[in-house]
């Protein structure tokens, strides 16, 4: 019993996050992706379907996030709500993840969209708690940069999830079994996260009752001050947040579909999207190498412009080269640009940190819901399916340059300015 009551270690509890965020974002939200040209092919759905079936779990990762956003003002306003702790609610999500998972491959067609909707719910929890559970631990042992780690599960779980798919491909596997397997895979990632997901005392409490310290917050350089931010720059930051979304979705749910249509035939085609994964993963790693930055929207700025490079590479070069790096290039920024993100919404919103998380995160779930409708709607409209991908993903990578002009705004509007010394 002792060694189960003591308080995890800071690489313990980074790995736990990293493993509950696998089992979220690796396979309650994307493991979609490279199963989709099986059931295609398997002629369970056609490609306007799955763009809605889709939309149900991004919907669903809006309305997770949007609970974690109203859960201070639900626990204020109904105090005889039962007290939970983080780490139980993350329990809790990997559970129905998993359970969500099996079901897919076990219940016919007309449940799907009420799965992967329910699937997108303990998503958006699972993210938003894993990760405020993980920084604000981190943060307390003072390893407050430690917590990109935590970000390269997203990474893994698609790396894994796409690996095994590309596996299940080569052996003519339907995809009933593939999401018996995703399912079975979610719950061994739960198993290894589980002993470490305690957390002591910490329940769900508005963050305003707790300190800075408590609460997670990096701020962005000791040294530098906020010259005066107001409403108008928090929307901004949200409208910006929401737009990488939208800028990343299309690719993110049809990349496997995409490189079929430019590239058939080809021997490559499901290693795209285990690549994407590899470049979350390497730029979670980076975003722990950069220290003392002070100000994360410069680095926000350059992540969306490498991302919207990447989208566009894919159209200058639709061949194996033009895919391959611009795989890569979308999955870098993916993950730090949250992890960024976050420590600005700290910086911003330090006494309700939570709160304005959930905001962020609301905003960037509408995005990707808008994401999969458009492409869908584009598909009927346009001639071929490539002439569709075409202008979705031009309209997504404006999307991307349209928030790094927003990030651009922000630094020149509102400044960080350093004491002046005496």
């Amino acid at each position: 019993m002792g060694a189960d009551t003591r308080s995890p270690g800071p690489w313990a509890i980074a790995l736990a996050g990293m493993a509950s965020l696998g089992v979220a974002m690796g396979i309650g939200r994307f493991a979609f992706t490279p199963i989709l040209p099986m059931m295609l092919a398997d002629g369970v759905l056609d490609l306007p379907a799955a763009s809605w079936l889709a939309s149900a779990n991004y919907l669903g990762y809006l309305v997770g996030a949007l609970l974690c956003m109203l859960q201070p003002w639900l626990w204020t306003r109904f105090p005889s709500l039962p007290s939970l702790a983080f780490s139980q609610l993350v329990r809790a999500g990997l559970l129905m993840t998993g359970v969500l998972t099996l079901a897919m491959g076990w219940l016919e067609a007309p449940a799907w969209p009420l799965l992967r909707f329910l699937a997108g719910v303990t998503s958006g929890v699972v993210f938003v708690y894993t990760t405020g559970w993980c920084l604000w631990r981190l943060a307390s042992l003072g390893v407050p940069t430690m917590g990109g780690f935590i970000y390269m599960g997203a990474g893994a779980g698609i790396v894994l999830s796409g690996l095994a798919a590309s596996g299940m491909v080569a052996w003519q596997w339907t995809a009933a079994g593939a999401w018996l397997v995703f399912g079975a895979l979610a719950f061994v990632l739960s198993a290894l996260a589980w002993r470490y997901l305690q957390g002591g005392n910490e329940r769900l409490q508005p963050l305003a009752s707790r300190s800075p310290q408590q609460s997670g917050q990096v701020p962005a350089d000791p040294q530098a001050v906020q010259a005066g931010h107001n409403a108008a720059e928090m929307m901004l930051l949200t409208l910006a947040y929401g737009l990488a979304g939208f800028g990343y979705i299309i690719t993110a749910t049809f990349l496997p579909v995409i490189a079929r249509s430019a590239l058939p035939g080809s021997h490559w085609l499901d290693l795209f999207w285990p690549l994407f994964g590899a470049g979350v993963m390497l730029g979670a790693w980076l975003a722990t190498r950069i220290r003392q930055v002070r100000d994360f929207r410069y680095l926000l700025l350059m992540a969306y412009l490498i991302q919207a490079f990447g989208i566009l590479l894919s159209l200058w070069s639709p061949g194996l080269a033009g895919f391959a790096i611009g795989s890569l290039l979308l999955g870098i920024p993916f993950t730090a640009i949250t992890f960024f993100a976050m420590q600005e919404a700290r910086r911003l919103q330090p006494a309700s940190a939570s709160s304005f998380m959930g905001l962020m995160t609301a905003s960037y779930g509408i995005g990707q819901v808008v994401g999969p409708p458009l492409t869908g709607w584009l598909l009927q409209v346009q001639r071929t399916p490539g002439d569709a991908f075409k202008l979705a993903l031009e309209i997504a990578a404006a999307a991307l340059l349209l928030g790094a002009a927003l990030y651009a705004l922000l630094v020149r509007a509102y400044p960080l300015v350093r004491p002046v010394s005496r």
